[in-house]
């Protein structure tokens, strides 16, 4: 008989197991997804048209709470947790309430879930959401092309609306982020490679996609794979890099899968060096050190700027950060408060006040926040309750840390200051020598 599955996620790496793992395994039968982290995305189903010939009606999404009623519903025989960015007490406190409703819980590995591509693929990864994955990655891409490299960056999964639709997406140009009806959080990882000038996928069927890229109309000689929260990659790597933070010194060995990437990294970046402290960047080297002594140690900063710091001197300044950063990531320190604090604001506002709709749902979601303004925006409801928010805030300026400039999808009346970041070595090694080895074992010159 079967053994019957249900697959615990949040729309990204569950729908990836199933896809590599058991979508044609005649001896599993899953009979549910679960979803959690992101709003709106229980209720749906995978679609036959994405699950294969074992599931010609699909696969029904639920949410997470029902998980123990859905394990003696469809007498379960085990469960597979398949989301990022969780502290291991929680991964335990899920394995507790699976097999206290009597299945087993399991996690699947790089060698169930990795897809073989035939180009050299980079993977860029993190150790916790927020470590600056982005800036890494376009810095990676930004060295590829400069040696005449054409470059196809595949982006972790976001798919939260056609799933159908979303099987294999394409972005060349800015256009492509409206055909494709993107969120908030899709444009903030998928404008900055297009107006870069490389092309980006994403979407849910990755081995479809890695094939796409693999044979993208305008060329691809290395495939740079875009993490996504502290996921480990889809793709087996030929160069794995991992970036951590130490202004969260110690989650780089206690959050899942964090480790795992940090364990299985030939290149760890240690960024942020310009903003922590000493004991939190030592913490961090000291962890390396112990789990992955082999890899490569890169210090890094974040240097920052704004475009217009008289916004913020003397000025009692709301900050809105990226969401999924300061949601799952627990980040309380981003590049809007370093800025506020770099260019003289007055007081950081606290939004919580002021917040209506589905913003101050996120609030009571994650009560740890703080004071800092999560730019939510997987549906037009909240990109509305952001607006409303933004304007109701009595504050005297707006700083805007997202990695695109809100202003074009959000009206905000009052005065506003974006702040850009990047990624800059200190010393040696560096990431141009590195990508300058990884050319040459590879015969990309």
């Amino acid at each position: 008989m079967r053994k019957k599955v249900i697959i615990i996620g949040a729309a990204g790496r569950d729908f990836h197991n199933f896809n590599t793992f058991y979508r044609d395994n005649e001896s599993c039968d899953v009979v549910a997804f679960t979803a959690a982290q992101i709003p709106d995305i229980a209720g749906r189903k995978y679609p036959a048209e994405l699950a294969g010939k074992l599931y010609p009606d699909g696969i029904p999404i639920f949410v997470e709470s029902e998980l123990p009623d859905l394990i003696k519903r469809f007498n379960v025989d085990y469960c597979v947790f398949s989301y990022s960015d969780v502290p291991y007490s929680f991964v335990m406190k899920m394995s507790a309430i699976v097999q206290a409703a009597g299945a087993s819980f399991a996690l699947l590995g790089p060698n169930d879930t990795m897809v073989k591509s035939i180009k050299p693929v980079i993977s860029v990864c993190a150790t916790r959401t927020g470590c600056g994955k982005s800036q890494t990655s376009r810095k990676v891409i930004e060295l590829l092309m400069k040696k005449g490299l054409k470059v196809v960056a595949i982006r972790h999964p976001m798919p939260y609306g056609d799933l159908v639709r979303q099987k294999v997406q394409r972005f060349a140009t800015i256009d492509d982020l409206a055909y494709h009806k993107c969120t908030i959080e899709e444009m903030e990882e998928y404008e900055p490679h297009v107006v870069r000038g490389n092309v980006i996928y994403a979407g849910v069927d990755y081995e479809a996609i890695l094939r796409a890229a693999e044979n993208d109309p305008d060329g691809c000689d290395v495939v740079v794979w875009d993490g996504g929260n502290n996921d480990f990659s889809f793709y087996k790597p030929d160069l794995s890099i991992t970036v951590t933070d130490p202004h969260r010194p110690g989650a780089e060995v206690s959050y899942y899968p964090g480790e795992v990437n940090l364990r299985t990294a030939d290149v760890v970046v240690i960024n942020k060096i310009d903003s922590a402290g000493p004991e939190g960047i030592q913490i961090v080297r000291e962890n390396i050190a112990r789990v992955n002594p082999k890899a490569i140690v890169v210090d890094a900063a974040s240097p920052i700027h704004v475009d217009d710091p008289a916004v913020i001197r003397n000025k009692r300044v709301l900050v809105v950060e990226d969401g999924p950063t300061l949601t799952h990531g627990e980040m309380k320190i981003g590049a809007g408060i370093v800025a506020a604090r770099k260019y003289g604001a007055a007081e950081c506002v606290d939004p919580r006040p002021y917040t209506v709709g589905k913003l101050s749902e996120t609030f009571r979601i994650y009560p740890n926040i703080g004071q800092l303004l999560p730019a939510m925006g997987y549906g037009d409801q909240q990109i509305r309750d952001l607006e409303t928010t933004i304007s109701r805030t009595d504050c005297e300026g707006v700083i805007i840390a997202t990695p695109i400039d809100l202003r074009r999808i959000v009206k905000i009346t009052k005065p506003s200051t974006r702040v850009y970041y990047d990624l800059q070595e200190i010393g040696v090694p560096d990431l141009d020598q590195i990508i300058n080895d990884f050319v040459k074992v590879h015969r990309l010159e």
